[in-house]
């Protein structure tokens, strides 16, 4: 947490239940441990097997995230990535001026509730993280580079028929996350790495709950209103 802090201010989950340490809830932990430290047979958060960006659904949304490997499976749970500075390069010009201009509302009730229903949000949970409108196109403040800012939170598209614009969300999260661009990282016991939020996708691999064990912790800086 204290290396976290260096880049900004640590976002603390609305989702408590991941707190692993109660004097520092900024720590999100991802365990399929039981209670005896065995393996559960369950994934403690399906969410993250989507192509997703951390922190989407607030209005200040994730910087930079890092992520420390605890206990890692012998077979899965690698983390993949997508850049999306050449996923907009790489567009059809046709689809950089449909989406020109367009955003799309990132509701985490919504993404929660499709990949992790039988543990839905609090209405708490819920009135703490309403949805949000963010470019589909965003600016990165640093360097200035056009990437597409979109992933698995993005339920509709403002001003589009609700079924045309998840139809087109839908088409996007497959066309920017080509298997051919995306890096695999296959974790080792206690690596950290971070990335960053605001021109990548990334998503978790499966693995076998029920035999093999992973534990990994997690902080996320808060960044800027996505323009």
């Amino acid at each position: 947490m204290a290396f976290a802090r260096n880049f900004g201010e640590v976002q603390i989950h609305v989702l408590s239940q991941y707190h692993g340490y109660k004097e520092h809830p900024e720590i999100y932990t991802l365990s399929n441990l039981d209670k005896d430290g065995n393996p559960s047979g369950k994934h403690p958060d399906k969410g993250t097997l989507f192509w997703h960006t951390d922190g989407s659904w607030r209005e200040r949304t994730g910087q930079a995230t890092m992520m420390y490997s605890e206990i890692v499976p012998e077979v899965g749970g690698e983390t993949e990535f997508a850049d999306m500075y050449s996923a907009y390069d790489l567009l059809p010009a046709a689809m950089k001026a449909r989406i020109e201009g367009r955003r799309a509302v990132h509701n985490f009730d919504f993404s929660r509730t499709r990949r992790h229903g039988e543990d839905p949000l609090t209405a708490e949970q819920k009135a703490k993280v309403p949805p949000i409108a963010h470019p589909i196109l965003r600016t990165h403040p640093d360097t200035g580079r056009k990437a597409i800012f979109l992933g698995d939170h993005a339920e509709w598209i403002e001003g589009m028929d609700y079924e045309e614009g998840r139809a087109l969300i839908e088409e996007l999260n497959r066309t920017i996350t080509p298997q051919a661009r995306v890096y695999i990282h296959t974790w080792s016991p206690r690596e950290c790495m971070v990335w960053d939020n605001r021109c990548t996708l990334h998503r978790a691999t499966g693995f076998d709950e029920s035999r093999h064990k992973r534990v990994m912790r997690r902080c996320t800086i808060i960044g800027d209103k996505p323009f």
